[in-house]
């Protein structure tokens, strides 16, 4: 199990949690951030300082965003937008910075108007 980030991050990218994140598991895309599922200790230290309620426990992520388990997997094992290899684990996202790119799903959320 794991933490995962739905869409109320998207556009929003407020980084509370990146701050209070004890192992250094969540990455930055273009548009939203994203929980490595294999480098996350479920600790629940991300969930309480997000401002717009973006993150939950794998089974509370609520009925109309539970897509968002398996695309917060996919940002890190599939191909993705500008990429030429899935980013995989790699072992903290300090290192890497911000990303620039998305999953195809979090690309398509529309933006606000």
């Amino acid at each position: 199990m794991t933490y995962v980030i739905a869409e109320p991050c998207v556009d929003v990218l407020d980084r509370a949690c990146v701050e209070e994140c004890p192992v250094d598991c969540i990455y930055e895309g273009a548009r939203a951030l994203y929980i490595h599922p294999d480098e996350c200790v479920d600790c629940g230290a991300c969930e309480p300082v997000c401002p717009v309620e973006a993150i939950y426990y794998e089974d509370d992520v609520p009925r109309q965003w539970s897509a968002f388990i398996e695309d917060n997997a996919a940002f890190f094992g599939e191909v993705l937008p500008g990429r030429t290899e899935p980013l995989g684990s790699p072992g903290g996202a300090s290192k890497l910075g911000r990303l620039g790119t998305d999953t195809p799903m979090v690309a398509a959320v529309k933006e606000p108007a």
